[in-house]
C-alpha cells in the first residue's frame, strides 16, 4: 500500500470494498489495469477500511473473506500499481455523491478514468450509481467505464457457501481456495498425545471461517515474529479441524490445522495461512478415543489425495 497519487500525475482508479477480490471483482480490476495501460496512466485501486456496514450499522459487521493485507497482495497481483485505503467513517458514509466525486475522485486520485462493476453505488445513502457517475465525471473531467459482472458472484454468495461448508463452491467464485490466518496459539495439545500435532490458529474477529466440520486444504507459514523465520514461505498439505471437538465436551470453536506428516513443526507465535480444498465430514462425537484415532487416521489419508 502506498501514499496517496495526490501530485504524481493522473490516474486509472477503480473503487469498491472489494473483499474476497473474487472472479467479479477481478474482471473489473483487471480492465482498470488495462485501461491503464492503453493511456500510459498509473492504476490504482481504492478501498475501504472499516468495512463499511460496520459504521454505518454498527454491529452488521459481514464476515471478512479477506484481512486488508491479503486484499492489497491479491490487488497488487492483478497488476494495479497502487492500493489506496480510504479510512471510512461516519462522516464519509455521510458524503454526496457530488463531494465525493471531487474530493476522492478528482482532487485526491486525480482520476483521468474511473472503472467500476455495473452494480456500483456510492455516497450518502448510496444514493450514486453508475449514471450519477457518469454525469459527475463529465463535471470533474474523467470518464467512466462500466463492466458487466457475474450475477452469480458476490462476497455474500461466497460467505454463505462458507457458512454451509461448501469451499469448492466458494473456491470457484473466489478464483482460489479460501483462506482464514492467524497467530499460531496453544491449545489443548490433543492433537499431539494422539499423534497428530496441530497448530491451533486464533483468526481475528470476523474471520469468514468455514462450517464445523474436517477439511482438506494446505498451511502456509506467512510470517514468524520475535523467532527465526525458520518456516516462513513454506507450505505444507494439511488435515483441517474447524469446530468444538465434541469428543472432549465443548471446548471454544477453533481452527485446527495438522501439516501432514510433519511431528516437527514449532509454529507458536507464527503467522499462518489455512487454506480449504474440500470437506470431508461434518463433526462427530466418537465414543472413544481409539475411534477418533481411526477416523483421524481416515481423515488424513483422504487430506493427502485430495491437497497435493
Amino acid at each position: 500500500m502506498g501514499p496517496s497519487v495526490q501530485g504524481s500525475g493522473r490516474s486509472v482508479v477503480t473503487i469498491g470494498v472489494y473483499d474476497g477480490v473474487h472472479r467479479g471483482h477481478q474482471r473489473v480490476i483487471e480492465r482498470a489495469v488495462a485501461v491503464a495501460r492503453e493511456r500510459g496512466l498509473r492504476s490504482v485501486a481504492v478501498t475501504f477500511e472499516p468495512h463499511p456496514d460496520e459504521v454505518v450499522r454498527p454491529g452488521s459487521h459481514p464476515q471478512r473473506l479477506t484481512n486488508l493485507r491479503r486484499r492489497a497482495e491479491l490487488l497488487a497481483g492483478l497488476g494495479v500499481d497502487e492500493v489506496d485505503v480510504v479510512e471510512f467513517t461516519l462522516g464519509l458514509s455521510r458524503t454526496s455523491p457530488d463531494d465525493f466525486a471531487q474530493n476522492i475522485l478528482s482532487e485526491r486520485l486525480r482520476a483521468a478514468a474511473v472503472v467500476v462493476g455495473e452494480d456500483f453505488v456510492f455516497g450518502a445513502k448510496a444514493g450514486g450509481d453508475v449514471e450519477t457517475l457518469r454525469t459527475l465525471g463529465d463535471k470533474y473531467d474523467f470518464v467512466v467505464e462500466i463492466v458487466p459482472t457475474f450475477d452469480a458472484i458476490s462476497s455474500t454468495a461466497i460467505r454463505e457457501r462458507l457458512v454451509a461448508g461448501d469451499v469448492v463452491g466458494a473456491r470457484a467464485q473466489l478464483g482460489r481456495p479460501h483462506r482464514v490466518e492467524g497467530v499460531v496459539v496453544r491449545g489443548y495439545q490433543r492433537g499431539r498425545q494422539l499423534g497428530f500435532p496441530t497448530a491451533n490458529v486464533e483468526t481475528p474477529q470476523h474471520t469468514a471461517i468455514p462450517a464445523d466440520g474436517v477439511y482438506a486444504g494446505w498451511m502456509e507459514c506467512v510470517a514468524v515474529a520475535n523467532m527465526p523465520a525458520l518456516y516462513e514461505g513454506e507450505r505444507w498439505p494439511a488435515a483441517i479441524s474447524v469446530g468444538t471437538n465434541p469428543t472432549f465436551e465443548g471446548v471454544p470453536r477453533t481452527v485446527e490445522a495438522y501439516a501432514l506428516d510433519r511431528d516437527d513443526l514449532e509454529l507458536y507465535g507464527a503467522h499462518v495461512a489455512v487454506e480449504f480444498a474440500a470437506r470431508l465430514r461434518g463433526n462427530t462425537r466418537f465414543e472413544s478415543i481409539d475411534a477418533l484415532v481411526s477416523q483421524i487416521r481416515a481423515d488424513v489419508d483422504a487430506a493427502r489425495r485430495l491437497a497435493r
